[in-house]
């Protein structure tokens, strides 16, 4: 039952959450959010626009609100609706992350979409930006849909991790599809059993996090489950206790399902009342 940590590339965590930085309030309900979660991994979309300001000054961002020495940040290409885009975010991302010292500069959440209103992977977009990104030296972190076919050949084009999706990002609808990421689970860790699968997107609330994590995924990442609540550091702890739970009970091993009832206290071997 020991399994303090996982490794995701040349990283090593504790915690199994990761946590987006969009959508909240205020940059201090953010943080303490971030804090309540208990996340080691937090994940920020750097654009271009928030490197340098007008005359060069640089502008507040979250990254000022961020404790860069508690937190390794995975920069993602969100928002980007072609391959091409997404590389150019992210070496963006390198090079900023390098400036600050962040060990996140050497990694990348790649995010290829295929239109602004189902927010759904492009399949081949995605590919397309994996590909290229790997050979420029990143460890990449794919997000994609809950097709294995496309999830194991992201893993062949050199993914560090494949995340499927549970739902469309921000529906809040959950796991949709449980069959699909067991499948996508069973394709992935076929030859590697400690290959890091992430399910990512959807997130509602707590109990969509400890079904994930059930069904054998080793982490999750979600952003609105926890800003768009109505009290999200509450909720932030949630999610934490959620994905704990999950994992111990994917561990345990549950019982299978049965058509039909089986008695906690089974009756055989009980002695008959004497009749009268």
């Amino acid at each position: 039952m020991a399994d303090t940590t996982y490794r995701v590339g040349p990283f090593e965590f504790r915690s199994r959450l990761f946590v987006g930085t969009g959508k909240y309030a205020t940059h201090e309900l953010m943080a303490e959010s971030l804090e309540a979660s208990g996340c080691e991994v937090v994940t920020i979309a750097v654009r271009r626009d928030v490197l340098t300001a007008e005359g060069g000054a640089k502008p507040e961002s979250i990254l000022d609100h961020l404790d860069m020495q508690r937190y390794t940040v995975l920069p993602n290409t969100a928002g980007c609706f072609s391959a091409a885009d997404a590389i150019r975010s992210a070496r963006l991302s390198r090079e900023l992350l390098e400036g600050m010292g962040n060990p996140g500069a050497q990694w990348v959440k790649v995010e290829v979409l295929a239109d602004k209103k189902t927010l759904l992977p492009d399949p081949m977009g995605t590919l397309e930006a994996t590909e290229k990104l790997v050979e420029l030296g990143f460890v990449t972190l794919v997000y994609t849909n809950d097709d294995p076919i496309l999830a194991q050949r992201l893993k062949n084009a050199g993914a560090a991790s494949v995340m499927p999706a549970g739902s469309p990002i921000g529906s809040g609808q959950g796991v949709l599809n449980p069959g699909n990421i067991r499948l996508c689970l069973e394709y992935l860790k076929e030859d590697d059993p400690h290959y890091p699968v992430i399910v990512d997107a959807g997130v509602g609330t707590a109990s969509d996090v400890s079904l994930a994590m059930e069904l054998g995924a080793d982490g999750v990442l979600l952003n609105t489950g926890i800003a768009g609540a109505r009290q999200p550091a509450t909720m932030a702890k949630a999610m934490a206790h959620a994905i704990e739970a999950g994992r111990l009970a994917y561990l345990a091993g549950r019982i299978p399902r049965k058509a039909y009832a089986s008695a906690s206290s089974p009756l055989e071997g009980v002695i008959a009342p004497a009749s009268a």
